[in-house]
């Protein structure tokens, strides 16, 4: 096991045995680093002087300023990745298949069968720390009207394959935890993660080419669905950037912790925003019509991801605010009318899951959705 830090927490483990009064130096690597989250870790580690080296693990590199980024092209669902990590302290975990949602063995290939062998390749190369993104989608049915702490059950929602890939993973970690106690294995359970510069991968993962960009506009949405337990948080991906960057420095932190931003988002508040009207509609009705597009091949999201954000609770985040440090410096609300501003500019990033040239089957999401 390495050193820790001289004056320890906030500073991760030493790459080296630590010499009193220097910093301690990090390599760690990042599975879906150029992602929604992954471009903005990287983002959050840029002036992190504890951290010496970052492998950037993709399937496809994008350019980096920070001369400290190395890409490494891999798929983690078929490649070994044990000799990539020998000699790196920590894990951040990311990557995540969404699309394509027509065909669950290619998804769940990536997320839970690539997380197998990840884990595998952690154990195997000896990495001291593994930083995971679960989220809020991991978790049972619960409340709207109070928040949950992480001790929720977290066995999904059955209905959408999302969910039961991230419930599938709790398992696994928590096996993994069993048989190598000596790794600190951290999960980051966030809602909804919303940026301007994840616009158009968004786009392509859940809403599809038909929708023009210039309909998004709140002067052209007149109404609101009303719809019983349509209430969710979101978070600014840049916060959660940071809670990433916390948890991978802080040696006392383990076990799950839930990131959010407030206020929590419901149809009443979205109307508010978007000076529109609310129009009464069950639940059922709108699972129908989610439905009845996708089937029809109108938009990329199975009926699933209603059943999803009906399904699952409101977060406590007391526990990231507490023993992380963690503040987010978006409201939800900002974060939201971001991303929808995004959308109606088109806006991307220069990394291939988040670029207006990026494949819509192929894009891998790094916690872009629930």
């Amino acid at each position: 096991m390495l050193t820790q830090a001289v004056g320890g927490k906030g500073w991760g483990s030493c790459f080296a045995p630590c010499v009193p009064g220097s910093l301690p130096r990090m390599r760690i690597a990042i599975t879906g680093a150029t992602g929604n989250v992954g471009t903005s870790v990287l983002a959050a580690l840029a002036q992190e002087p504890a951290i010496d080296e970052i492998v950037a693990i993709a399937r496809r590199p994008a350019q980096q300023l920070d001369p400290r980024v190395r890409f490494h092209v891999a798929d983690v669902s078929r490649d070994d990745l044990t000799p990539v990590l020998r000699g790196v302290d920590a894990v951040i975990h990311l990557a995540w298949q969404i699309q394509p949602g027509r065909d669950e063995d290619v998804t769940r290939a990536t997320n839970v069968d690539g997380t197998r062998r990840l884990l595998e390749a952690i154990a195997a190369a000896g990495v001291d720390t593994l930083v995971y993104a679960s989220s809020v989608g991991a978790y049972s049915p619960g409340p709207k009207d109070r928040r949950v702490s992480e001790s929720w059950p977290t066995d999904g929602i059955q209905s959408s394959f999302y969910s039961r890939h991230k419930a599938a993973v709790e398992r696994l970690l928590d096996r993994f935890e069993q048989e190598q106690p000596q790794v600190r294995v951290v999960r980051l359970r966030p809602g909804l993660i919303f940026k301007r510069a994840a616009a158009t991968g968004i786009r392509r993962l859940f809403i599809g080419p038909l929708l023009p960009p210039q309909l998004i506009r709140r002067e052209l949405i007149p109404v609101v669905p009303d719809v019983a337990r349509l209430r969710f948080q979101a978070v600014h991906s840049r916060d959660v950037g940071d809670a990433y960057r916390l948890a991978l420095l802080d040696d006392d932190a383990r076990g799950a912790f839930n990131i959010a931003a407030e206020p929590a988002i419901d149809p009443p508040l979205l109307a508010e925003l978007l000076g529109a009207r609310l129009v009464p509609l069950r639940g059922g009705v709108l699972r129908a019509l989610a439905d009845v597009s996708w089937r029809l091949r109108l938009q990329p999201s199975s009926p699933g991801w209603i059943d999803l954000a009906l399904g699952v609770p409101l977060l406590d985040t007391t526990r990231a605010r507490e023993q992380l440090g963690w503040t987010p410096r978006h409201t939800a609300t900002e974060a939201l009318m971001e991303l929808l501003d995004g959308l109606r500019t088109r806006a991307d990033a220069q990394t291939p899951p988040l670029a207006h040239s990026g494949s819509a089957l192929g894009a891998t999401a790094t916690g872009a959705a629930a």
